[in-house]
């Protein structure tokens, strides 16, 4: 009966092309829910989820007749990666008795082109997770054991390093870390190690933006076309993008450019790092819009980093100049930098990839506006808490503004200037993720009760359930 389920499980859902190149942390992301819906049995959720050219092709009474063979295995008890290649992974699904493989591909829309199951290969007996790892935690309150505990689910993998997170709540600032900075050190981290943040980056940027917006020198609706060279300016695929749908992932662009690896010294382990203004206008001069802008949410990278040399572009200053002037000196901020300054102690901490080998941290021209930025807890908590203001002071006002409401994404959530907002028991807290080739990262803040989560790991290992998981619970409190 098995055998003869696996065989009719490998049905294979393919696409021949791909829209745009996907990190694999996003691939993962959206499989998430494609686990989350294979185990509650969901499959109209599932095909909700498909790209508009696999459901051209694959009606959903066909996906729905391999679905439930994939049903009658039970419900999924663990996700490995197997590998990710040409925008493409391979995961193993590992039922209460039996194994399937499947494979799934993003377009860069978040619907999914690809999507297939098979038996899975005999497996390889990875490397253990840990049993035990440093940590320096004071246990006090139930709350306290709460966030240890989770924490531990998160640094106990066999491919997570280190992990250091930060919480203000009911007004007090408390800190737990766990791990090694770098593999074999036997050093903790603390509220000053210094992380990649990726894509946590784009809330800076969006302060930026807003901060241009309060002092009237643009408006979120005007076009970017006329702080664009006179040979953009007449691509019409350009003209109705404006400030706003660039920092609400409206703007029509693809996640990534299609020429960010044309250069002879591009590398997958460090992907921005030659990727300048002149390329990037090179690759806009050709784009070719599918539709109108303001219309679809689909998270652009490619529309942030624009977004950040539009900002230097209106002001004369770099990226780094503006933020250094605008946020980070106001705030005293003193360790978040796009590069870490040997001349001010800073170390940034070791990355690891997603097998848990070490890899390298990412560089950045053009793009720095999407992903750039290296901080710590500490720079971050003050951040956050900066919004838990009433605005009198410029810098204020711009953060109310990126906090407003923009658009409706489909994933169920508000969406404005970078922030994504979300609803838990009638209270709406922002949040943003980001990941590199070797980190992950989650920033978090609900200015009703002045509750602020920052979680930073040197490991390309998601944290975001790990951090969800402790901002819910954090927001649960609120009454007590």
């Amino acid at each position: 009966m098995i055998r003869n389920l696996l065989s009719l499980i490998g049905i294979v859902f393919s696409l021949a092309t791909f829209a745009q190149s996907m990190t694999e942390q996003a691939n993962r992301a959206v499989f998430n829910r494609i686990e989350f819906f294979i185990n509650t049995q969901t499959t109209d959720s599932i095909y909700s989820l498909a790209s508009d050219n696999f459901k051209s092709q694959i009606p959903a009474e066909q996906l729905a007749f391999v679905l439930n063979n994939v049903y009658q295995l039970g419900k999924i008890k663990n996700v490995e990666v197997v590998d990710f290649r040409e925008n493409t992974a391979t995961y193993r699904l590992q039922f209460a008795q039996h194994a399937v493989q499947a494979k799934f591909a993003l377009g860069d829309d978040y619907h999914y082109d690809l999507l297939s199951f098979g038996p899975a290969a005999d497996k390889i007996e990875p490397k253990a997770d840990k049993t035990e790892v440093l940590s320096n935690v004071e246990k006090v309150s139930p709350l306290d054991f709460f966030i240890d505990s989770v924490a531990n689910t998160y640094i106990k993998k066999r491919n997570t390093q280190s992990l250091a997170i930060g919480i203000f709540h009911q007004n007090q600032y408390k800190t737990f870390s766990y791990g090694e900075t770098e593999n074999g050190n036997e050093t903790l981290p603390t509220e000053n190690t210094i992380y990649e943040i990726g894509s946590i980056t784009k809330v800076f940027t969006a302060v930026l933006l807003a901060d241009l917006v309060e002092k009237k020198l643009v408006q979120l609706d005007d076009s970017i076309i006329k702080f664009l060279p006179d040979s953009l300016q007449r691509n019409p695929s350009l003209q109705g993008i404006t400030f706003k749908s660039l920092a609400n992932h409206t703007s029509g662009l693809p996640r990534l450019p299609d020429n960010a690896d044309a250069d002879a010294g591009f590398s997958t382990k460090d992907p921005y790092a030659l990727y300048d203004r002149k390329a990037l206008f090179a690759f806009l001069k050709g784009f070719k819009a599918n539709r109108p802008p303001g219309e679809i949410y689909e998270y652009s990278n490619l529309g942030f980093g624009l977004l950040g040399e539009l900002l230097s572009i209106v002001t004369k200053k770099t990226y780094i100049q503006l933020l250094q002037e605008t946020i980070l000196t106001p705030l005293q901020m003193v360790n978040t930098t796009d590069k870490a300054d040997p001349k001010k102690e800073q170390i940034l901490s070791k990355v690891y990839d997603d097998q848990g080998e070490e890899t390298l941290p990412w560089n950045f021209k053009a793009m720095v506006g999407a992903g750039g930025l290296k901080s710590n807890v500490k720079d971050l908590i003050r951040f956050a808490v900066e919004q838990f203001k009433m605005p009198q002071e410029e810098l204020q006002y711009a953060m109310a503004l990126t906090r407003q409401f923009t658009f409706f994404t489909p994933e169920n959530m508000d969406i404005g200037l970078a922030w994504h907002m979300s609803m838990l028991d009638g209270l709406i807290y922002f949040h943003h993720t980001g990941g590199t080739g070797g980190s992950s990262s989650f920033i978090g803040l609900s200015p009703d009760t002045k509750t602020a989560v920052v979680v930073l790991s040197n490991a390309a290992s998601s944290v975001n359930a790990v951090s969800m998981t402790i901002m819910e619970k954090l927001l649960e409190q609120k009454n007590e």
